[in-house]
């Protein structure tokens, strides 16, 4: 068995890669490491944005672990260019995987991106892993696992938000629990 602990960062001021957290989401950071220290964490894997690292600092901290990086759990870029129907275009593209526009992702590359660093993982020797990520991608990830999980189910996320996905080797489909709330 398999402990995956999927975690949205902090609140952030902002969305880009070296937006930091605001003082709330840092008070939320140190809320998290005492949330998660009870369990039996045993490596830490991050996407390298300045929110997502500070997220997880506190936790690895209090269990003397290396923060570890991998650029293909960095947030989803929808568009290289401004959208003013952003949202609606979002939306969109939990309904069509495939739609990509200029300069962004679709939503099944993105989502084969995040997973690919996920699977990696399960073949790893150790059994609990904390995976630090952004709203969107861990979404798709979610929706990879459980295709129940969509466009609501992002908008439903909070800053930090935890899931457990717990993979048993006799089984396809992992259970995924929602554990912040």
């Amino acid at each position: 068995m398999k402990c995956i602990y999927l975690i949205r960062h902090c609140k952030a001021a902002g969305q880009e890669p070296d937006a930091q957290l605001t003082a709330e989401g840092h008070a939320e950071a140190e809320l998290l490491a005492n949330f998660l220290s009870e369990k039996q964490i045993d490596y830490i894997v991050s996407s390298p944005y300045d929110r997502a690292v500070s997220t997880i600092q506190p936790l690895a901290q209090k269990h003397k672990l290396k923060i570890n990086m991998d650029h293909r759990l960095r947030e989803r870029v929808l568009s290289a260019y401004g959208l003013d129907n952003w949202m609606e275009t979002l939306k969109e593209t939990y309904q069509d995987l495939d739609m990509a526009l200029p300069g962004g992702e679709s939503s099944r590359e993105a989502m084969n991106r995040g997973v690919s660093a996920i699977e990696e993982l399960l073949g790893r020797a150790e059994r609990n892993v904390v995976v630090v990520t952004h709203g969107n991608l861990m979404s798709l990830i979610l929706k990879y696992y459980d295709d129940q999980y969509g466009f609501e189910e992002w908008r439903g996320l909070t800053n930090p938000d935890v899931y457990e996905i717990v993979m048993n080797t006799d089984e396809v489909k992992p259970d995924i629990n929602r554990l912040w709330k």
